[in-house]
């Protein structure tokens, strides 16, 4: 082995080990070493997100255990990735964002079944624009600690007569208005605070709020009545103008929730870290608890209700296994190599072992 050579194994051992003993590495201990499978030779397309650099690392670092297969990818967003592959037949698709019901509907009148959803990393705790956990917040000085799920629903949303399971539509996720809650004494806080309405804020319609209908109101889109949206100043949505800033999530948040004390939001941890009049409230997802608090360990750890992720779609037909080539991408990806490479990157977290071995089994 010449010089050159040792020098470049021993610096991926030691990167390797240092991404090893990060806090963010911790939940892909569990995970499988990547052994590579030979693969004939062949083309892999992709289309959608870059997820912040995270395919296109994982695209190289493939290739270079597997110079015999080759990427065309083209990374347009997350809101391209079924037309992708729609147009072109492309077997991957890349999102930072849960599906919503038009690509589902396309995507199946297109093919005639629906995409293949593998999560290949959690989304984010903290950062902006990376997918991040929902977090609920009250007033500071409101005594509320904690609230279910089904809570959740009953304050946000209204009553329905179904919600939707992908493109199906469930009417076993009806629910009637004696399940709403529009006073703090119906979540048990007693005296000033018994016969006040609750006033509910968050997201205008994005990918954030289609996530808060499938895992809050079971797929539905009846909100409550009451509800105030915001968005996100300073992104594509809204850039400019008084309209824009009073209409932000850093106006709900300071100028609305703030101030008053029978408020309730949901919102990010960035959004809200420089805001000490609110607070984040823990979460169940039974009425039997355990209540999880959103720290960086139970989002990690994906204990916490309302943690995200990040995915790839594949393109496989009913009956039909994938591609060698795409299965064996997959293999990488949901391996502790490829785990490494979000701790590296750093704008998502890694998957458990047991959240990742999920995800293995769907592609047998």
């Amino acid at each position: 082995m010449n010089r050159g050579s040792f020098v470049l194994q021993l610096s991926a051992v030691v990167l390797a080990a240092g991404l090893l003993q990060t806090p963010h590495a911790k939940a892909a201990e569990g995970l499988p070493d990547y052994t590579p499978h030979p693969v004939p030779a062949g083309v892999i397309r992709v289309y959608g997100s870059d997820l912040n650099g995270l395919v296109a690392g994982w695209e190289r670092d493939f290739s270079r255990l597997h110079p015999e297969v080759r990427f065309q990818s083209k990374y347009a967003s997350s809101d391209g990735w079924s037309a992708g592959m729609e147009a072109d037949d492309d077997e991957i698709g890349t999102s930072g964002r849960e599906p919503v019901l038009t690509e589902y509907l396309s995507f199946d009148e297109t093919f005639g079944y629906n995409p293949t959803e593998i999560a290949v990393a959690t989304g984010a705790y903290d950062k902006k624009g990376k997918t991040w956990a929902e977090i609920i917040y009250v007033n500071k000085s409101n005594p509320l600690t904690h609230l279910t799920m089904s809570q959740l629903d009953g304050i946000f949303g209204s009553e329905r007569s179904g919600g939707y399971k992908g493109y199906e539509w469930m009417p076993e996720y009806a629910r009637g208005a004696d399940k709403n809650i529009r006073t703090w004494g119906q979540l048990g806080l007693t005296g000033k605070w018994a016969n006040e309405p609750i006033q509910t804020y968050g997201y205008a319609d994005t990918g954030m709020t289609n996530f808060f209908q499938l895992e809050v109101f079971h797929g539905g889109d009846k909100w409550n009545p009451n509800y105030r949206q915001y968005v996100e100043y300073g992104t594509k949505m809204i850039s400019s103008g008084p309209i824009g800033q009073t209409g932000s999530i850093k106006y709900m948040l300071v100028r609305e929730l703030a101030r008053n004390p029978y408020g309730i939001a949901w919102t990010g941890i960035p959004h809200a870290a420089d805001v000490p009049q609110v607070k984040p409230l823990s979460i169940a997802a039974d009425a039997g608890g355990p209540y999880v608090f959103p720290t960086r360990e139970t989002v990690q750890n994906r204990t916490y209700p309302l943690t995200r992720s990040v995915y790839m779609f594949l393109n496989r037909a009913p009956g039909k296994p994938l591609s060698p080539q795409v299965k064996e991408f997959m293999r990488f990806v949901l391996s502790r190599r490829g785990q490494q490479d979000v701790v590296r990157l750093g704008s998502y977290l890694p998957l458990t072992a047991a959240f990742a071995r999920e995800q293995l089994r769907k592609l047998d």
